[in-house]
């Protein structure tokens, strides 16, 4: 197992809240967890530093950082950005067929609204998916460096019932906007939901 591999490694346990914000990342606990030597781990952790995802903290060492309010809010307003500009250009560019996977995954979260594990695995994939729509390499690319500062953030937004619910209708919006091909109205509908989002999680902080 290399240091990529490593890397790749680290950041799923950090998305998956395996190692969470604030805790400490020990070469030793690392190398023995993941049966490898230090070498390979340290490349790892360089690079979870390089992208923001370890910092070096006095007396601590390396740990994974934790955002404050001003940060989430700076993250938040580079989301709405990107996505809305994602959605206008899924409007623009989506296929029939990439319309009808998005419509697809609309309709299976209204069966899956009171299961909060399936639903926020089915939100990475439908943003996923608006992203790829965009058929812009470079905005997704912008998109999937901003997505390794979100999952510092502790917990889900789509935590409660009434959220899951509101944030369904909040993309039926956007797939009707985009099949529309309404690009005004699929960049509006998309910076709706990041901005109720947003809400939603600096009230969990």
């Amino acid at each position: 197992m290399n240091g990529a591999e490593i890397y790749r490694r680290l950041v799923e346990a950090i998305e998956d809240r395996t190692l969470k914000p604030g805790d400490r990342l020990r070469e030793a606990e690392l190398a023995e967890i993941f049966g490898v030597s230090r070498t390979p781990i340290r490349e790892g952790l360089k690079r979870l530093e390089a992208q923001g995802l370890a910092i070096h903290e006095p007396n601590r060492g390396m740990v994974i950082p934790t955002l404050d309010h001003r940060q989430i809010s700076e993250v938040y307003y580079m989301r709405e950005v990107l996505e809305g500009t994602a959605a206008r250009l899924a409007a623009q560019h989506a296929s029939n067929a990439e319309i009808e996977i998005l419509t697809e995954l609309v309709e299976a979260d209204r069966q899956r609204v009171a299961d909060e594990r399936s639903m926020v695995r089915s939100n990475r994939e439908f943003h996923r998916r608006i992203y790829l729509a965009s058929h812009n390499r470079y905005l997704v690319g912008q998109i999937d460096h901003l997505r390794l500062s979100m999952i510092l953030m502790a917990g889900t937004t789509l935590d409660t019932p009434e959220r899951r619910e509101t944030a369904i209708e909040e993309h039926a919006a956007i797939v009707r906007a985009i099949a529309s091909r309404d690009l005004d109205a699929a960049e509006t509908a998309a910076r709706r939901h990041i901005e109720h989002a947003q809400k939603t999680r600096l009230k969990q902080n």
